[in-house]
């Protein structure tokens, strides 16, 4: 009898342990889908931009992104990504810290929001579906409460252009002495309620007060896309706060399979796109493979 109920409290514990446990086929079909992209600054080799996208596919990068407005030409862009199919997943605004929309006077206000539309049309001409924005900064001149309350409004008013589109605002945390935890950041973009808004999140920003997996979970299906970058935070102590960002991928404070596991959580799959110092073949290379480490 004892025999009978060792063998059936053996195999009922075996049974319990492996619940939830996904099989090799379910692990590798929760993991996030990733497509992986740079951003064009990032590139130091070739001449035309023919040149950089045609070194950028033969490396395995699925896009990459440019600033906007820029003067870059439009036709050479478009004729670079039909030939080398390349995409362009979105683009990042170019005045947003110059100009932010904090700003007090409603007229640099104004020119921010004007260039945000332009950076609409733009992404849309390309094919892609976000424009990366810093929503304002905090200073000693520019109070939280302000910031918050005037870029709520600014992005307000942006969302018509958006839905006229179909191109998705997303705003990126960086270091502007705003929306500094996740919990806020997840109830600032609730607040105006929109489908079209949502986050571009930075992994290796947030290290300087924060854990990217934290972020990730809390902000969830908010997240529209990825930048990818490393923090030391013993190079900050040591050396400076800048300092930490001199750290290569799966160098630094990242925990990339907590991160990843985090990722998996929330259901993401997407763009992610490295915003680490470029150069030319060989370190792109470098860049692409470390993140199809980090990846798969």
């Amino acid at each position: 009898m004892q025999r009978r109920n060792f063998i059936k409290n053996t195999a009922l514990f075996a049974a319990a342990t492996t619940i939830g446990v996904p099989s090799v086929a379910e692990a590798k079909a929760l993991k996030p889908k990733i497509k992986k992209s740079l951003k064009i600054e990032m590139v130091k080799e070739g001449n035309t931009i023919m040149d950089k996208f045609r070194l950028l596919k033969e490396l395995g990068y699925d896009g990459v992104e440019f600033s906007s407005p820029h003067k870059f030409d439009h036709r050479e862009i478009l004729d670079a990504k039909q030939k080398t199919g390349l995409e362009i997943p979105g683009v990042v605004n170019s005045q947003h810290w110059k100009l932010p929309l904090s700003h007090p006077d409603p007229a640099i206000r104004k020119q921010c929001s004007d260039s945000v539309v332009e950076s609409m049309n733009d992404c849309k001409m390309y094919g892609g579906t976000t424009v990366l924005l810093v929503a304002g900064v905090v200073n000693e001149k520019i109070s939280y409460a302000d910031a918050y309350k005037r870029t709520q409004e600014e992005i307000k008013k942006l969302l018509p252009h958006a839905e006229k589109t179909g191109i998705k605002i997303a705003i990126e945390n960086v270091w502007n002495n705003f929306l500094i935890s996740p919990v806020e950041a997840a109830r600032y973009v609730d607040e105006i309620n929109h489908p079209l808004l949502g986050w571009y999140f930075d992994i290796g920003n947030i290290l300087r007060y924060g854990w990217p997996e934290h972020w990730i979970e809390t902000l969830d299906k908010r997240i529209m896309k990825l930048d990818v970058k490393e923090y030391s935070r013993k190079k900050q102590n040591d050396e400076g706060l800048w300092k930490g960002f001199d750290v290569e991928l799966m160098e630094g404070d990242n925990n990339w399979p907590v991160v990843i596991q985090a990722l998996e959580k929330i259901g993401y799959n997407g763009w992610a796109s490295a915003e680490v110092p470029g150069g030319d073949r060989e370190r792109l290379k470098v860049i692409i493979d470390r993140m199809n480490k980090i990846f798969g």
